[in-house]
């Protein structure tokens, strides 16, 4: 990962020099076995999830001697067998490990899915591109590892109470580390503006408390992506996104006593609208802002108490 252990570091460090150069870095495609010594009838020191790291040490027939992150806080030394071990000269590497990456995320979609499939998914993503850098595949797998580790941390901080809080700065957000890296790693690819759009979660508002800030707030940074990332596959959801706060803040508006805004954002969600059901009349963005654009011509709230 982007930090690695303690312990971990420590190891590095106390590696480092002309033997270390010639240790090989590798992945688990599969669930492997460690133990104290190179044969299967010794003492288990535990097991190595696939995604985890292992520097490999030295071989012994069909042996590696490695040092492997059991957990994030535990590291142990030992001997597993070669087979499901990915380096960086394994032929194909880094479409086995992710093809291993889309098996983990399809086994975390399924209702009775392996038990830690999701976080196996963003081990072996993020693999990919650690020992594979240059590869093709490694600006996407990288994405989608930090995609994953996302969409953890926002059900986890959903669920807190601080996630009611109307302002972004009141509530914990998701660690943005991840999102940032690919944008450094990958500029101008279409997974860094994936990933600027990810980031625009930490900015919202957990609550409006039917207040104008916020829905203007949030339809403001929307539009400002949109305009920022043109060829982004989540521009029309941004302008849509944009469109919908602008249209209630059609509602928000009038209850507050403003009709001139109200009626400016109406004409702004109506403009909004129309682009997005042009732009993009083939998705499903596009006919989302037909129906918006629908209501609006209506003057059907879509804010609030909607019963007329």
């Amino acid at each position: 990962m982007i930090q690695r252990t303690v312990l971990y570091v420590l190891f590095l460090a106390l590696c480092a020099g002309p033997a270390f150069a010639d240790y090989q870095h590798g992945a688990m495609v599969r669930v492997a076995e460690i133990y104290i010594s190179p044969d299967d009838t010794s003492a288990k020191l535990g097991e190595v999830e696939r995604g985890r790291e292992v520097v490999v040490m030295e071989t012994s027939r069909e042996w590696l001697h490695v040092e492997a992150a059991l957990t994030q806080e535990r590291v142990v030394t030992g001997w597993i067998l070669s087979k499901g071990v990915i380096m960086p000269s394994t032929p194909d590497g880094d479409k086995i490990l992710y093809g291993e990456a889309v098996d983990s995320e399809d086994q975390a979609s399924q209702r009775h899915g392996r038990r830690g499939a999701a976080q196996d998914a963003m081990r072996l993503y993020y693999e990919v591109y650690e020992l594979f850098p240059t590869s093709p595949l490694a600006a996407q797998a990288l994405y989608r590892a930090a995609d994953i580790r996302w969409q953890i941390e926002k059900e986890d901080v959903s669920s807190r109470p601080s996630a009611h809080a109307r302002e972004a700065y009141l509530r914990e957000g998701m660690d943005e580390d991840y999102m940032k890296l690919v944008i450094k790693k990958f500029p101008g690819t279409k997974w860094a503006d994936r990933a600027a759009f990810q980031l625009i979660d930490n900015k919202l508002c957990g609550d409006w408390q039917g207040a104008s800030k916020c829905p203007a707030k949030e339809a403001e940074l929307y539009e400002k992506y949109a305009k920022e990332h043109p060829e982004s596959p989540d521009t029309p959801e941004a302008l849509y996104d944009a469109a919908w706060r602008y249209s209630a803040l059609i509602e928000i508006y009038k209850t507050e006593g403003d009709a001139k805004k109200s009626d400016e954002a109406k004409s702004r969600a109506i403009a909004l609208s129309q682009n997005l059901a042009s732009q993009y009349s083939q998705t499903d963005w596009g006919d989302r802002a037909q129906r918006l654009l629908y209501l609006l011509q209506q003057s059907i709230p879509t804010y609030g108490n909607t019963e007329q």
